[in-house]
């Protein structure tokens, strides 16, 4: 079967007709998976495109496949490349690797000494992240300004972000450094050696988040450099700081 092609553009004023299903998309998506992202209004969306702070993606005949968008935080010291999605007849087609590929890009060139973040709580996410060269890290590694952590209001797991006092939540930290880093070639290695654990770990990071909640509602009896020793020591650091 012949893999579908896209275009991949920085989007611009051009786009902003498609900012509402954008938005729709995102809240369906979230709902779907059971956790939740910062909502965004159409007209954010649109702030945006005309800023050319977004890329969108569209396949040869003219239909939406995908977008993301850049933020910046605490003065332009941190970026995060959000609300990423894509339309669900493309996921899993490689689309949204291609999509982190070209939103990190014009991050880099937009804001070349900005550490780039993000919040994830899915594997696959993580596995186009360290291809880019990103790394797990604990929250207090990411932006502290309160206006991105207010971000979180809309998501259904804010209870607990508060909870652990913004120090832990669902969502894997990661972040790349651009004065401070290991190339794509590490991380990606580092990723598929540890991937089976990553994946045991985020199970277990959920449920030791969640077991208060069981309790509380009564459903359950209670109970988120250099080499490679010294990046598992941080891995488990950042899984286990509950």
């Amino acid at each position: 079967m012949e893999q579908q092609q896209f275009k991949i553009l920085i989007a611009d004023a051009s786009h902003q007709d498609f900012a509402q299903i954008i938005c729709d998309e995102m809240e369906s998506s979230a709902m779907a998976r059971g956790t939740g992202i910062a909502k965004r209004s159409p007209d954010y969306i649109q702030q945006k495109m005309r800023e050319g702070k977004a890329v969108i993606a569209f396949t040869d005949d003219g239909i939406w496949a995908g977008f993301c968008y850049i933020e910046t935080w605490s003065h332009g010291e941190y970026v995060a490349n959000s609300g990423l999605i894509v339309s669900p007849p493309f996921r899993k087609s490689g689309l949204a690797k291609q999509i982190k590929q070209k939103i990190f890009q014009l991050s880099r060139t937009t804001y070349p000494e900005a550490k780039i973040f993000g919040l994830t709580t899915g594997l696959a996410v993580m596995k186009i992240n360290s291809d880019l060269g990103y790394e797990p890290v604990t929250y207090s590694e990411l932006t502290q300004d309160d206006a991105f952590w207010a971000g979180c209001k809309s998501c259904v797991n804010y209870e607990i972000l508060m909870g652990k006092e913004r120090k832990n939540c669902m969502c894997t930290a990661m972040l790349y450094d651009p004065k401070d880093h290991y190339e794509p070639e590490e991380t990606t290695q580092e990723f598929r050696k540890h991937s089976k654990l990553y994946e045991r770990f985020m199970r277990i990071k959920q449920w030791k988040l969640l077991a208060p909640f069981r309790k509380k509602d009564g459903e359950g009896h209670g109970g988120n450099g250099g080499n490679s020793g010294g990046r598992s020591r941080s891995l488990f650091h950042t899984f286990f700081h509950f």
